[in-house]
């Protein structure tokens, strides 16, 4: 059965996209702990980090490291601090938010954002994205 998170990365399901790439999909919390939070999947299924294989859990470490430099560079923040809980959607996901506070990682807090200021902070981010990547 597809999971939320497997539509969303098919486009079946609007997001705001930071970044993509056949096997991963980048995109902002749409109940964000803080301005520029993100949610890193991988596109194959698998409700829990550590059963992905070793292969596939290194590629999703290094594409959430890529988002995470991003998202430093588009938002202001001391760090982007990093969180894989597991429990809200069956899917393996990793959690980026910028902080600079270890407060600032409050799963229980939320920010409200509309949305064109999620569309602002989408594009942000995916411009640093696109940016950082080409030097690569």
């Amino acid at each position: 059965m597809s999971t939320i998170f497997s539509k969303i990365a098919a486009g079946e399901i609007p997001s705001y996209r930071i970044a993509s790439d056949d096997r991963h999909y980048a995109f902002l919390d749409i109940n964000p702990v803080s301005p520029g939070h993100v949610l890193v999947i991988p596109r194959i299924e698998d409700d829990y980090i550590f059963n992905l294989s070793d292969e596939d859990y290194q590629a999703l470490t290094l594409f959430a490291k890529r988002v995470a430099k991003a998202i430093e560079a588009a938002i202001p923040c001391k760090r982007v601090g990093v969180a894989v809980i597991g429990l809200e959607v069956p899917h393996t996901h990793i959690h980026l938010v910028p902080i600079s506070t270890e407060a600032d990682m409050n799963f229980n807090k939320k920010v409200s954002l509309d949305a064109s200021e999620m569309e602002a902070i989408a594009k942000a981010i995916s411009d640093k994205f696109d940016e950082l990547n080409v030097a690569e």
